[in-house]
């Protein structure tokens, strides 16, 4: 990943409080401390404003409580075999956009929640491409194309998912920070099974490319030229991979052939105000059969839909 995330040490704080601080302390007359040197090594060692943005891409299935208990036993299984997929479909069909990934990166930035769970990538798009893949999956599975009468057993699956870009950190190999902070929050009011982005990733699109209207119209010459693209990927996939979503020329015919993005609302984080967007995406995409490469299906699908009703 270009931008490393920052890992906090244990033992290297617990230095700090022992140079510092006593671990225990009894006085006859309790005393409040001045904490200010701890407080400024703290800082200093933190270094909050250094901790680098990620985005994080929500994940979770809809009501996986209503289901019954023989099948919710199957869902995590189920789900780890649509998140696979999805990461074969991304390394696949956008080996310029996701050229500093591999599986074992991806599933080490995923935080489980078993029914679902929190993806961490370098930027928006990552995630965004991952959700519209993820949902192309999911509707491969709901149609009975995939492993069917496992479909036929657990039933369909109905997935909503959330997009933040904001601070994240790591301690003791578990991942921290307002960024997967906001998208618990922002899921945990969704009822309605959308795609809901916060307002760091509408200003990412929106100075990236204009808008997420234009992921229409968007190219990959223009999508390269795309700062972070531009600066530390290599440009040499672009000649020898074509992406499956995004073309050489802009085309509604295939890729994303709709994109609408409307204000809903405000949610309190915190103390924190988020503006939410509801993304509605629209693509159309040629699918494989790996077992029989003959065996090939175009299918259009939705990530989110237009229920604009509030959060």
């Amino acid at each position: 990943m270009s931008k490393p995330i920052k890992v906090l040490n244990d033992e290297t704080i617990r230095d700090i409080l022992n140079s510092a601080d006593k671990r225990i302390i009894f006085e006859k007359t309790n005393v409040i401390p001045d904490e200010k040197d701890l407080y400024d090594r703290l800082k200093a060692y933190v270094d909050y404003s250094g901790i680098s943005r990620k985005s994080v891409l929500g994940i979770d299935i809809y009501q996986y409580s209503s289901y019954g208990e023989f099948e919710q036993t199957l869902i995590p299984f189920l789900y780890n075999m649509l998140f696979q997929k999805t990461i074969d479909l991304c390394l696949t069909n956008h080996r310029f956009i996701f050229q500093k990934y591999a599986r074992k990166t991806i599933e080490q930035n995923f935080i489980s929640t078993g029914d679902g769970g929190f993806l961490i990538f370098d930027n928006p798009l990552h995630s965004l491409l991952f959700a519209a893949n993820f949902t192309i999956v999911l509707r491969i599975y709901n149609a009975f194309h995939f492993y069917p009468k496992l479909r036929k057993i657990i039933g369909g699956i109905s997935i909503r998912f959330a997009i933040t870009f904001d601070k994240v950190y790591s301690f003791k190999e578990n991942y921290y920070g307002r960024a997967i902070i906001n998208n618990a929050r922002i899921l945990s009011k969704d009822n309605l099974n959308r795609c809901l982005i916060d307002q760091h990733v509408h200003s990412w699109f929106t100075t990236n490319m204009e808008g997420l209207e234009n992921l229409q119209i968007v190219t990959m010459n223009e999508i390269s030229n795309i700062y972070e693209f531009n600066t530390t990927y290599d440009p040499k996939y672009l000649e020898t991979h074509k992406d499956e979503i995004f073309g050489t020329d802009s085309s509604r015919k295939n890729g994303i052939i709709n994109s609408d993005i409307l204000k809903i609302g405000k949610i309190k984080s915190k103390e924190t105000d988020l503006t939410i967007y509801n993304l509605h995406l629209q693509v159309t995409l040629k699918l494989v059969n790996d077992d029989d490469p003959n065996q090939q299906k175009v299918i259009t699908v939705s990530l989110g839909n237009l229920n604009t009703t509030g959060i």
